[in-house]
């Protein structure tokens, strides 16, 4: 069954009226979905320290947000997640994902680094991907002067974010380093395909559906071509052997929930360590729900717990 909680978050917002998120332009769709979010965000939990960061990126400055939990000490060298935001690659920053930040940064005692990557339509696969990738290896570079463990580092996301951390992790595999600890993939985007059952079964009626998931799509890919690249969909990669240990959460009622489940699978044949957790009766987007679903909560500390196990070198 459906979540209450989740039933009744659906219902405020379809008696709200909203528009349908793809009939709107870029710029409105991000008003709409902070409009959103504020009302299913509490409020910002304390931690000890907020910083903004920037990376030198691709096409110019990657903003951060860097965050250290409540009890650290200043100079104390912290491992760190380095944190993309969902949101279609399209919406989303670091306000909508501000309060997931500072429960995992509190929760699982670790700093967290937040990044702006850039956003389509303005601008288009693999813009995000680049940006995802720079800003971990400039964290990498520069984690002795931010006062964190370069040899802890793991990078994870949400939906769109998880896609992202998914693409960096073999990027990064591939590509010299930064090594990581772990990859935490929340409802992780991982097959522009969208051929799994759980498109169809939860495609309309549960906040993401097939019309958003079309709009997202033609918003990130330039064309049909980049469905097969591996940077767009982490799925078809050649290999997935070497690749970091990995935390993935999916939904019951998320049109992501297969091909999640399926890329837990890929990682686990190929010798990679993996924890999966399907939340029953949950929507795509709940952990941004803290204040009306309490199922959040336990995602957090599921997150958090996968996190300092990587870090501390614990076999899951």
């Amino acid at each position: 069954m459906l979540d209450p909680q989740a039933k009744s978050y659906l219902d405020l917002l379809s008696s709200l009226g909203a528009p349908p998120m793809h009939t709107l332009q870029a710029t409105q769709a991000r008003v709409a979905y902070k409009k959103a979010r504020a009302i299913a965000q509490p409020a910002p939990p304390q931690v000890a320290r907020v910083e903004a960061l920037q990376a030198t990126g691709p096409a110019g400055a990657i903003p951060l947000r860097s965050y250290r939990p409540i009890g650290s000490a200043g100079g104390e060298r912290l491992p760190v997640l380095v944190f993309f935001h969902g949101g279609g690659w399209t919406i989303g920053d670091l306000d909508t994902h501000d309060v997931a930040c500072r429960e995992i940064c509190n929760r699982a005692r670790c700093a967290v680094i937040a990044v702006d990557y850039r956003l389509a339509p303005e601008h288009r696969f693999p813009a995000a991907v680049d940006d995802a990738i720079t800003a971990t290896r400039w964290v990498a570079d520069n984690a002795r002067p931010l006062s964190l463990d370069g040899a802890r580092i793991a990078i994870g996301g949400d939906s769109a974010g998880g896609n992202l951390a998914a693409v960096t992790a073999l990027a990064l595999r591939d590509g010299g380093g930064p090594a990581l600890a772990l990859q935490l993939l929340i409802y992780p985007a991982t097959d522009f395909r969208a051929n799994t059952s759980s498109h169809a079964q939860n495609g309309s009626g549960y906040l993401l559906t097939r019309e958003a998931i079309d709009y997202f799509t033609n918003n990130y890919l330039n064309g049909s071509h980049d469905v097969s690249d591996w940077r767009a969909s982490p799925a078809l990669a050649q290999s997935f052997r070497g690749l970091p240990r990995a935390f993935v959460l999916t939904a019951e009622y998320d049109p992501l929930r297969d091909e999640g489940a399926q890329y837990a699978q890929l990682l686990r044949d190929a010798g990679v360590s993996v924890e999966y957790v399907s939340f029953a009766g949950q929507i795509h987007g709940f952990i941004t729900m803290s204040k009306v679903i309490d199922a959040a909560a336990v995602a957090f500390d599921r997150c958090a717990g996968a996190l300092k196990s990587a870090f501390a070198g614990e076999a899951r």
